[in-house]
């Protein structure tokens, strides 16, 4: 049981749980930013004007064949 909650997915991902956990965690921080960025484009649209949108694509290049 613990195993399956615990480490099935990161090692799906060829990852430790502390990688894991680290990647997830700076994923959850960078996916925290570009919100920032695209509410502040929001109030103002001067600022941010590709923030977030660049952020996104980013993180999907880094995360979209991981574990194939």
């Amino acid at each position: 049981m613990l195993h399956r909650v615990f480490l099935s997915h990161p090692h799906s991902v060829d990852e430790s749980y502390a990688e894991h956990a680290v990647f997830a965690g700076g994923f959850a921080l960078r996916l925290l930013l570009a919100s920032g960025a695209a509410l502040i484009h929001a109030v103002i649209p001067c600022l941010f004007e590709k923030t977030a949108s660049r952020m996104i694509a980013d993180m999907y290049a880094r995360t979209h064949n991981r574990g194939a």
